[in-house]
């Protein structure tokens, strides 16, 4: 692949150097997330190991090639609303994810060295519209 400079692509194509973000809710983001892992060509994609015993700099870092999140990141709609790379730190600022949350998703622990992209997809939806935990939240949100 040959690479230019800014300038040089200016002489022989039109550059526009702003670009406008596409602005998704977290929702709108993880139900997209969710419909990439669908449409996966990949039925079945790689875990990442033991997230959850990582130290934090490296569990931010972890990231490999054809996983739930690499698959995030192939879609173009989710880059243009700004993930930025495939890593887990990545997935779990963008899809504002707890970790808890990112480890039930992508953890070898949960599936083993494969899980199925339909299951993972199953998951993330759920995220997308959390139910209150606890018995005293669940009657908080039943009565208002």
């Amino acid at each position: 692949m040959e690479q230019y400079a800014l300038e040089q692509l200016k002489t022989i194509a039109k550059v526009s150097t702003t670009c406008k973000r596409l602005e998704l809710t977290r929702r709108e983001r993880i139900l997209r997330w969710a419909e990439s892992l669908e449409r996966s060509p990949r039925p079945f994609l790689k875990t990442l190991h033991e997230t959850e015993y990582q130290p934090i700099a490296d569990r931010i870092a972890m990231r490999d090639d054809d996983t739930p999140i690499s698959v995030a990141f192939a879609d173009p709609i989710l880059r243009a609303a700004g993930m930025e790379d495939d890593s887990y730190g990545e997935a779990k600022r963008f899809f504002e994810l707890s970790d808890g949350e990112l480890h039930e998703l992508v953890c070898f622990c949960h599936f083993g060295e494969r899980v199925s992209a339909a299951t993972v997809a199953r998951r993330v939806r759920k995220m997308a519209d959390p139910k209150p935990s606890g018995f005293f939240a669940q009657l908080r949100a039943f009565f208002g």
